[in-house]
């Protein structure tokens, strides 16, 4: 395999493509609403800090900083994930449509937790924007792999064909 497609290389740089995506979407979302640049992050950071005690006390700028580092990390764990998909789907075209299943199993899934979230501690964020974000990170993502693995359509046909 050439280092041009490294699973590491690629997996990092569509996990940092869909991490930007996304907190581009909610400074977006942030500022059209009147809440200010930074309101989703650090409403997420305290929500995290909530989990484990609040260790952080009221500060926002700290919230803000941790819950970047889970954010990016979190999508960089994915990217990792769907690379590792991409290169085994050109050895065995079926995993496509296998990982394509889980992957709308895990967003419905997500939703709904999303949705429940919403309801119970995070009324700010409507699940609908979340999802929003959630579709433009899935999209960048798999857009950056794409292009970087071209037989990728061809592949995912004759899977869909059953070859």
């Amino acid at each position: 395999m050439p280092p041009a497609h490294s699973i590491v290389r690629e997996g990092v740089i569509a996990g940092v493509i869909a991490a930007t995506g996304v907190a581009v979407w909610f400074l977006v979302v942030d500022v059209v609403s009147g809440h200010g640049v930074f309101y989703t992050p650090q409403l997420l950071g305290a929500a995290m800090f909530s989990v484990f005690g609040n260790t952080a006390g009221d500060s926002p700028v700290l919230h803000v900083a941790i819950y970047t580092v889970f954010h990016y990390a979190a999508f960089i764990g994915s990217g990792l994930i769907a690379s590792r998909v991409v290169h085994r789907a050109e050895e065995e075209p079926s995993v496509l449509i296998t990982f394509t299943l889980l992957f709308i199993i895990f967003e419905l899934g997500f939703y709904g937790v999303a949705a429940t979230l919403a309801e119970t501690h995070m009324r700010a964020l409507a699940w609908y924007q979340i999802a929003a974000g959630n579709v433009l990170a899935a999209l960048l993502m798999g857009i950056y792999l794409y292009r970087t693995h071209p037989a990728l359509r061809q592949e995912f046909a004759h899977a869909m064909e059953g070859e």
